[in-house]
């Protein structure tokens, strides 16, 4: 069974900064519960497809140089994490975030993202 901080490591690398689909949804499909809900500024979406689809349309609709890069701490209970991160050109990232998941049975059950203000990307 997965550890909350390496499911906090698939979630931002093996998912979310994940350009292959196939082994993208192979790591959807081991990080997180079947109706896992996926909150954002944009909205909720829930389960397997959705996540997926989410993290396609990001990542096909950004430069091919834009990575996610880990920032600072990471703050684990036995339910929950937080990871904070940078997502752009190595170095100079373009959004700052922090990803909040909630961890049952080994798996990711919520996920909820919260983007920097913007001007906060120093």
């Amino acid at each position: 069974m997965a550890t909350v901080s390496e499911l906090l490591t698939a979630n931002l690398h093996d998912v979310f900064g994940n350009r292959d689909a196939t082994s993208r949804r192979a790591a959807i499909e081991r990080t997180y519960s079947p109706a896992v809900a996926f909150t954002d500024p944009e909205g909720t979406a829930v389960g397997w497809d959705a996540l997926d689809q989410k993290a396609a349309e990001l990542l096909d609709r950004m430069p091919g140089a834009f990575q996610f890069v880990e920032e600072g701490r990471r703050y684990v209970s036995a339910t929950h994490g937080a990871l904070a991160w940078g997502f752009g050109p190595v170095g100079a990232p373009a959004v700052r975030g922090i990803d909040v998941i909630e961890v049952r049975d080994g798996v990711v059950v919520t996920l909820t993202t919260f983007f920097a203000e913007p001007g906060d990307t120093d």
